[in-house]
């Protein structure tokens, strides 16, 4: 291996390589190509990939959310077409039942689900959503506090007549300026006291519904509009370790069996697990970076294949300098090592560019084209994992690009090639 360290070596490994400038130029571009964009796609799906991820972070990605709805089938006697109503005691029953459930909070919504009820506070007035919940909803939604404080256990054991309001009810009630916290809203002719505000994590879909949502104790809900009972749905989480699958499947079956519900009807309960979608996207994610590598990859062969073309080119010029070289005593090896090297370095130095090129350009992208708050493409970045990884498969396509040509060239008898015009 001193011909690593041999200056003429190098030298010689320059000259042959500025012979034809363009020739090498041409042939460098095609690698520099296939790296780069290699850079610039997996960088983009990375942005793509936490986007998604950062709208998950709104709430806990092993909730299942259960809700009552009509039977299906006729079951011991009861008939089809019956409406099942969740009670406090479900929940419960499902917390003494299920272990493998975590936090289960019961939740009701005044007028049902997606009802608007008229809040107001002196003339200003706007149709808002209004929850019944515990403190434990903020642990599964993640609210995300702006002023003030979230409901606690003392709120649902004293029934205060407490509410935490979302950006979007301060924003018609209060205005831009006012503080909202400590001042009155009427809901149904009930006073609340504001003791916070809070906003969603990102701003479209199902999240500017809860900018228009108000937070009160669930205790002091059922008081207030003579709820009962009963139950509008079940916010549940799986404990450490369980998916939520398990916990659903588990939830279904009791509810079925403790409501006289057949075990075959699907209709008599709607449930909703967030970490089977989170499953799915992220397997989808998983194939988009899979197929990103082959397309990468792909390119990066088309230009690595140039150079081994090239490097025939080349040999096929220097047959006779082959032939001397081997006349005079070099051994097959070191007429190899020679021409592997100028691949080596004509694919590192090309590669090595446009990798730093693609890091560049998705650094710029984070640094500058890309919105902040953008909720579907976020800080794009190549990892260090996937740099080394490309650095190596770089390496070793220059070593294969000057390979075969190589092999060739020790192929020809000296004499053969000390004839060749």
């Amino acid at each position: 291996m001193t011909f690593l360290f041999d200056a003429d070596h190098w030298r010689e490994i320059g000259q042959v390589l500025r012979a034809n400038k363009l020739r090498t130029a041409l042939t460098g571009l095609g690698v520099f190509w296939g790296i780069f964009m290699l850079m610039a796609m997996l960088g983009s799906g990375k942005g793509l990939s936490n986007g998604v991820a950062e709208g998950f972070s709104d709430g806990a990605t092993n909730s299942l959310f259960v809700w009552s709805q009509r039977t299906s089938k006729p079951y011991r006697g009861m008939p089809i077409g019956r409406e099942i109503e969740l009670t406090l005691a479900d929940g419960e029953a499902i917390r003494r039942e299920i272990p493998e459930a975590g936090i289960i909070c019961p939740r009701n919504q005044l007028g049902g689900y997606r009802g608007g009820n008229n809040v107001t506070r002196g003339t200003k007035a706007g149709a808002f959503s209004v929850m019944g919940d515990y403190p434990e909803i903020a642990t599964i939604q993640s609210v995300r506090l702006t002023s003030g404080r979230f409901l606690n256990h003392l709120d649902i054991e004293e029934r205060r007549k407490v509410t935490v309001i979302g950006s979007r009810v301060r924003e018609v009630l209060f205005g831009p300026v006012e503080d909202p916290l400590g001042q009155l809203v009427r809901v149904n002719g009930v006073y609340f006291k504001v003791i916070g505000t809070f906003q969603p994590r990102r701003s479209h879909g199902g999240h500017d519904d809860q900018a228009q949502s108000l937070f009160i104790p669930f205790t002091t809900f059922r008081a207030a509009f003579n709820e009962g009972e009963e139950v509008g749905w079940f916010a549940l989480t799986s404990r450490d370790g369980i998916p939520a699958s398990k916990v659903e499947e588990k939830v279904l079956a009791f509810l079925k069996e403790r409501h006289r519900v057949a075990p075959e009807d699907t209709r008599a309960f709607g449930h909703f697990n967030i970490e089977e979608e989170y499953n799915q996207v992220q397997g989808v994610f998983g194939a988009i970076g899979a197929i990103t590598w082959l397309v990468g990859i792909g390119t990066l062969a088309a230009g690595v294949i140039g150079v081994s073309n090239i490097m025939l080119v080349i040999v096929r010029e220097r047959t006779n300098e082959i032939g001397i070289r081997r006349a005079v005593g070099a051994t097959p090896f070191a007429v190899i090592a020679q021409i592997v090297m100028e691949a080596l370095v004509l694919t590192s130095v090309a590669g090595l560019l446009g990798l730093s090129a693609g890091v560049g350009v998705i650094e710029l992208a984070g640094r500058v084209l890309v919105d902040p708050n953008a909720e579907m493409f976020r800080n794009p970045e190549v990892t260090l994992q996937s740099a080394l990884l490309a650095v190596a498969i770089l390496v070793l396509s220059g070593v294969a690009a000057g390979f075969f040509p190589a092999r060739r060239a020790v192929a020809m008898h000296p004499v053969e090639a000390l004839r060749a015009v």
